[in-house]
Formats: C-alpha cells, structure tokens, sequence
C-alpha cells in the first residue's frame, strides 16, 4: 500500500480487499499492524508508534481509510465518526435493479455468526440504519450504484441492499453465491471520504479508485462517478 496522505497527525490509505480493519484471533495481518510497521520504518521510530482507528471497512471491503498518529488527533476525529459528520460514499456492483435513486431506512439486529439481519425500525433492540444511493449504470443482470452512508451500522450497505433483493456481488453472507475476483473481496468499495483535520479544522476529502479485482466492471461509469 502506497499511502494517499501523510502528515503529523493523519495517516490515509487505500484498504486492500481481505485485509482486517483491525487485528482478532486469526492473527492475520491487519490494517493498524501494517500502518504502525510503516510509520516506524518511514520515520526510523524507536519503541512503539501510536496508530488511532477511528472507524473500520469490512474485511472484504476495498477502500479509503482515515488513521489517526497522535492520540489528539484519535480523539477530534473519533467524535466526528460518533456525531456522523463525515461525508462517506461508497461504490457498489450488485445484482439486480434498486431503481434510479433511493432512501433505505431500517433497523439491524446482530445475529450468531457476526452478520446482522434487517428488520423495521421499530423492531426492539434495532439500531438505525440509513443509506441513499443512485444508480450510474445498470446492464440486464447488474448495477453500479453510489452509496451515500448517513448511519455507520455494522455491515449495513452488504445488509440493506440484500434487503432489496440487491446483494452485493461476491457478498456470500448476504445472498450472493458467485464469488467476486479472487474470493477475498466483495464489489464493494469505500471510494471517497471527507473529514475535518483534526487540527486545522478545514474539511478535506480522500478518495482512491476501486482495485484491480474490479477491472471490467462498468468501467467507464466507475471513471466517470469517482471523476463526479
């Protein structure tokens, strides 16, 4: 991984498909792991480097991912994610038609297994999840959509459009049997995110294309959405 920027506080970069978020029992390399090993060779640091994740991809989810250096930095950018002030979209190939555009407003329940299940949203012990998208090309099996994420629930994108008969592509857990590129990944990518510098207080905003795996898959509205 090639870091997308660098500074005193922030760490941004573009999350392989199948790379953790953070590290758990598979002792698989993951991203803070990997970012912490970067920082201490790019800088020659002695002892421990300090890395912040202040919120998380999916395993199988490609995409941008902001990291904090200092704990101060941890700490701004942390209420951000908890007040929903980021701006967060995300690129999507799924099965089937959602329609041109749309609202999805519905409760998740957390299920055995690590997965969740789609409910009403008054279902007891939901939480709220809600999501807008657009369509930016469609052909008679597929679409790619733009996910514009209001709520950070666990799995929600891969859940909600499953809900609508919609399932990600590659995306076994939630009703998808084709596998998608080498297996790892889901045709789901977090593309763009913007966020207030922790200490310059001004928004800036992260992007990166969708890997290589993605290669074919609408090629040009890919182009032309992440360009828009």
């Amino acid at each position: 991984m090639t870091p997308l920027y660098l500074d005193n506080h922030l760490l941004v970069v573009s999350k392989p498909a199948g790379m953790l978020s953070q590290g758990d029992r598979t002792g698989d390399l993951d991203l803070v792991s990997w970012a912490k090993a970067y920082l201490k060779e790019r800088f020659d640091k002695p002892g421990n480097v300090f890395v912040g994740l202040v919120h998380r991809l999916d395993r199988p989810t490609s995409g941008v991912v902001v990291l904090a250096r200092t704990s101060k930095a941890a700490g701004r950018l942390s209420d951000q994610f908890r007040r929903r002030s980021p701006d967060k979209r995300y690129l999507a190939v799924v099965q089937g038609h959602l329609g041109e555009r749309g609202e999805a407003v519905d409760g998740v329940v957390k299920q055995e297994g690590g997965g969740v299940r789609v409910v009403a949203p008054n279902h007891p012990g939901a939480q709220r999840a809600a999501l807008r998208w657009r369509t930016l090309a469609a052909d008679d099996r597929q679409s790619l959509v733009e996910v514009e994420l209001l709520t950070g629930r666990k799995h929600q994108i891969r859940a909600q459009l499953a809900a609508r008969a919609a399932p990600v592509l590659g995306d076994f857990r939630y009703g998808e049997p084709v596998p998608f590129a080498d297996g790892r990944g889901i045709a789901l990518h977090a593309w763009r995110l913007t966020v207030e510098h922790p200490t310059r207080r001004e928004p800036m905003t992260f992007s990166a294309p969708p890997p290589p795996s993605w290669n074919g898959l609408f090629d040009d509205a890919v182009t032309r959405g992440v360009a828009g």
